[in-house]
């Protein structure tokens, strides 16, 4: 466990026991059980409990006082972050609290700020993200959506994808061409768009889990407000910079982690071999240490890039980019360890074990079907916020001069 002074620092260790018991009395049991089982939540799921979480205002504890937030320590974070995954709680969405909502206490108005900012923070708005295209993916200021300026209101019309929770959401943060007579970073717009709006489409996408969390989103001729563009027209690509290095801070979920290896110890203590359980093996043993040693440390690199967004309300670039790197890295390599414990029942996949009326039986431990699960897409994880290699060009240029 890291937590600079956790150990001698009261006010922490009051802080964290009271995330504890309020995690043993609100999780709802149902929900509690579904975790244990890796098996998919409902929306409503997800929102009973955020909702619960935003009433304490803690989704947003870490936002600053003056915009709704708590003012949070990157400490005081990253206690919540563990108890939460101890407990076994849902995951947070990331796309209000950390990415719109900064966005927009940053360089919104004050009627925008007024208008999203309490919804967010309550979780009565769900928010999905407009970045990625079929031809602009890494590379994305190359997008291709336009926006056609018609008196008051934009004119939208293109395409976004790999869009997470589309399907849920209530609004979508998009990237926009605004000009596209200049160079391609300075003709991009930031629209804020309802997803209710008349010309929107939403197509799943069923990925290597089978499961629909990823989407297409189609817009034809879908007018938006001008008063929902952020900042200035053409000057998106700041916004959208400011966005990807808390999204490049925030891919990393350490209440994930946490329970992540959870589940792995339990497996540890259930496959046996020579009649012993693997938890008693050495090997696994130093593995499990080797893990805890490099959560560490990017324990300390996420504080370190959260105080620095306190003063800016994102990290500098360069800072997610390293911390980008070393998390997904090590998310990887934890739910490796994960197929390794589970041996040869580790390509197994009972996808159908992760929907709510699954009666059937386990191969392998009960924490199987999740642990593949999660094996199988956080294969993603060094690609999306930006590939990893990206990340490297943005080091090798910002501290080496390449």
């Amino acid at each position: 466990m890291f937590i600079r002074s956790v150990g001698s620092d009261n006010r922490l260790n009051a802080f964290r026991e009271e995330v504890r018991q309020f995690c043993r009395e609100k999780i709802p049991a149902e929900i509690r059980r579904k975790q244990e089982k890796s098996q998919h939540l409902e929306k409503a799921e997800y929102d009973a409990w955020l909702k619960l979480l935003g009433e304490k205002g803690w989704l947003t504890g870490k936002w600053p006082k003056e915009h709704g937030g708590l003012g949070w320590e990157p400490e005081q974070f990253l206690v919540f972050e563990e108890e939460l995954g101890k407990a076994g709680a849902p995951p947070l969405i990331n796309f209000g609290i950390n990415l719109a909502g900064p966005v927009i206490f940053t360089f919104g108005n004050d009627e925008q700020k007024k208008k999203y900012l309490a919804d967010i923070a309550k979780n009565n708005t769900w928010w999905c993200q407009g970045y990625s295209e079929p031809g602009a993916g890494s590379d994305l200021a190359s997008l291709k959506t336009r926006a056609v300026r018609d008196g008051d209101h934009y004119v939208v019309n293109g395409q976004k994808t790999w869009t997470s929770w589309a399907h849920w959401a209530d609004m979508i943060f998009v990237l926009v061409r605004t000009d596209a007579t200049v160079k391609k970073q300075a003709g991009i717009s930031f629209l804020l768009i309802d997803m209710n709006t008349p010309g929107i489409t939403v197509r799943p996408i069923i990925g290597i889990t089978r499961h629909h969390h990823l989407n297409e989103v189609f817009f034809d001729n879908v007018r938006v407000p001008v008063e929902n563009r952020i900042g200035e027209e053409n000057q998106g690509w700041t916004y959208a910079k400011f966005l990807l290095a808390n999204e490049r801070l925030h891919s990393l979920s350490f209440a994930k982690f946490e329970a992540y290896l959870a589940k792995i110890r339990k497996a540890l203590d259930v496959v046996k071999d020579g009649g012993r359980p693997l938890s008693e093996d050495p090997t696994y043993r130093r593995k499990l240490a080797e893990l805890d040693v490099r959560m560490a440390t990017a324990k300390a690199l996420m504080a370190d890039q959260l105080a620095a967004a306190r003063t800016t309300g994102s990290p500098p670039m360069m800072g997610a980019a390293a911390l980008k790197l070393r998390g997904t890295e090590l998310q990887q390599s934890i739910l490796q360890m994960g197929l390794e414990v589970l041996g040869r029942n580790g390509p197994v996949y009972q996808d159908l074990a992760l929907e709510q009326n699954w009666d059937g039986e386990f191969v392998g431990p009960d924490v199987s079907a999740g642990l593949i699960y999660e094996h199988l897409y956080r294969r993603a994880a060094t690609i999306y916020s930006g590939s990893n290699e990206v990340q490297r060009n943005i080091i090798a240029k910002g501290a080496l001069g390449l």
